[in-house]
């Protein structure tokens, strides 16, 4: 009778349906790696995201952040944990931008599974006050007017891309100067060791209300909450430099879809909170969430026009 019993049991777990099965999840401490350094836009929106999470799961939800190696040292590390307890928050450069610019990777692209969208960063361009350049037109004017002496820093990933395309078409003789984690460069910005950063609001918004930097254009299709009278790319002129910023969560391929669909249902219900909301306005950014369908679309569509810019900058893997 035990053996039967045994049997019985056994066979009721295999015809457990797989959404009652992710109901008892998680089971214990949810890791989430973060590819951005502390203080960054992305970490912020993690730690927010977390606190929420944490109470609807019941259990611990950690930050990790690995800042450096253009993402690929957090990509990494996600994807060898192979574990279901361990998400990705990233922008999408580790399946988007990683692959155009490096023949190997420590991780396969696919095995990046996207849940959902977490927020749209606001991205902006950003100069030191000391500089006395107050739009692009005059950032252009004076890059040209200067060959080789002013130099500029980006985000790792599409960022970086973005703006070496428009340096590139544009005809500006500037250098980049490449940081392990972008959030160090603010201060080189505002001692004007360089002389332009792209990079989120987020990372720089102390530094311009402190007067030490000068927020030229936002790069997003609309204008900032928080820099509502600073024009976007495309109004100053300079469309080529528009570019979305949206940042998410993976799940691995250790995750069943059921799951996916479960924590991306718990991400849109955060999403709906009005004072995490606000708290995300005022660092620059704006809460989004979707589904585990829409965002995979919205990566596709991201990593195809990644590669048209590297294409036309003649960007090959390991450049």
């Amino acid at each position: 009778m035990r053996c039967i019993a045994n049997l019985l049991l056994a066979l009721g777990l295999v015809a457990t349906p797989a959404p009652l099965l992710a109901q008892s999840w998680p089971q214990r401490t949810v890791r989430v790696i973060i590819p951005l350094g502390a203080a960054s836009a992305t970490d912020i929106a993690g730690r927010l995201y977390a606190d929420q999470l944490s109470k609807r799961w019941g259990q611990p939800v950690i930050i990790e952040n690995r800042p450096g190696a253009d993402m690929i040292t957090a990509a990494g590390a996600f994807a060898a944990a192979r574990d279901d307890h361990t998400l990705l928050l990233s922008p999408a450069s580790p399946i988007t931008f990683n692959p155009l610019t490096h023949e190997k990777l420590p991780y396969n692209p696919a095995d990046l599974i996207p849940i959902s969208v977490a927020t749209e960063v606001y991205v902006g361009i950003t100069v030191p006050a000391s500089l006395k350049v107050n739009s692009l037109d005059e950032l252009v004017a004076l890059a040209r007017s200067q060959p080789g002496k002013l130099n500029w820093a980006a985000t790792p990933g599409g960022t970086y891309l973005t703006f070496a395309a428009f340096q590139k078409s544009a005809n500006l003789p500037m250098a980049n100067v490449p940081y392990r984690d972008i959030v160090q460069a603010q201060n080189d910005l505002a001692e004007e060791r360089i002389h332009v950063m792209m990079c989120a609001i987020a990372i720089v918004r102390p530094q311009i209300l402190a007067g030490k930097l000068k927020l030229l254009a936002v790069a997003n299709a609309d204008r900032a909450a928080t820099a509502a009278d600073i024009p976007t790319v495309r109004e100053a002129g300079y469309p080529e430099l528009e570019l979305y910023g949206p940042v998410g969560f993976f799940g691995s391929q250790a995750m069943s879809r059921d799951l996916r669909e479960r924590i991306s249902a718990d991400i849109r219900t955060v999403a709906t909170d009005h004072e995490i909301a606000e708290r995300m306005l005022a660092t620059g950014q704006t809460l989004r969430a979707s589904t585990p369908d829409e965002y995979a679309a919205l990566v596709e569509s991201q990593r195809a026009h990644f590669a048209e810019l590297a294409r036309a900058i003649g960007l090959r893997p390991g450049e």
